[in-house]
């Protein structure tokens, strides 16, 4: 099974850049990353190269984090700003030969009414239309991710009956789902199921794993991951699984999870 080693939540203890040495010394083969924007790609390519990493998974940029947003894909108002952000993570996507690049669809106000939350899904389709019909070219594929509500309220994407329509719908080649199990048990549980219906479709591009509540190790969870990892072997999914959880307690500690692969 190909892990990924997110350097956004994993090896914390380090800079960020120094992540990528420490992931290598524990037997990770590849990493992934919500932002990489604050560190040059070339850089970032180096150190890389020089651990024999690749890069697995990045995101879009999604607006100001800090300031609550959660991606500007479904924001009508920021459509000049949604694409400036997907030019430049088209340009880190390939500087770092990354394979796939999560759009984060965005969040409403949670009291939003029917009428807001249908104009902001039109607006979210348009974009995702315009990111694959103009990238083409760029060797990415472009994921939507359901995300539950209870750690983003009002996000637009939740589940995956959702993304795989919008999938579907949209027709193109470049699109796909990325499957974040913690999110899926959250809203909707029964994921070994999910799975088995799920990934023969060929849209899940990515899987991303955590503890079920608390996003932890995936050792610590209410999900059943023995079984998830024996469904994924079953089925021979062959994407990347990226490890997009908060260590407990130090990063290192908590990897004997890995025993369960």
């Amino acid at each position: 099974m190909k892990l990924a080693a997110n350097l956004s939540l994993m090896y914390g203890e380090w800079a960020f850049v120094e992540r990528i040495a420490e992931a290598a010394q524990d037997g990770f083969e590849a990493v992934e990353c919500m932002f990489p924007y604050h560190v040059p790609a070339e850089q970032l390519k180096t150190h890389s190269d020089l651990h024999g990493l690749r890069w697995a998974l990045i995101n879009a940029p999604a607006g100001d984090w800090a300031a609550g947003d959660r991606g500007l894909a479904c924001l009508a108002h920021r459509r000049d700003e949604f694409r400036e952000a997907i030019d430049q993570a088209a340009y880190y996507a390939q500087a770092l030969a990354v394979p796939c690049v999560h759009v984060l669809a965005g969040a409403l106000h949670p009291g939003a009414d029917a009428k807001a939350r249908d104009a902001a899904w039109n607006t979210y389709q348009d974009n995702l239309t315009w990111v694959a019909d103009t990238m083409a070219d760029v060797p990415v594929t472009w994921l939507v991710e359901p995300i539950n509500t209870r750690d983003v309220p009002g996000y637009l994407l939740n589940t995956q009956a959702q993304a795989h329509a919008l999938v579907q719908d949209l027709n193109r080649s470049n699109l796909g789902v990325q499957m974040d199990l913690y999110h899926c048990q959250i809203v909707e549980g029964d994921v070994v199921r999910k799975l088995e219906h799920y990934l023969p479709t060929g849209r899940v591009k990515h899987i991303q794993i955590a503890g079920v509540p608390e996003r932890h190790e995936p050792s610590r969870s209410e999900l059943n991951y023995p079984r998830v990892f024996e469904c994924l072997k079953a089925m021979g999914y062959q994407g990347h699984v990226g490890c997009e959880y908060r260590p407990q307690a130090g990063t290192r500690a908590g990897l004997g999870w890995r025993r369960m692969l």
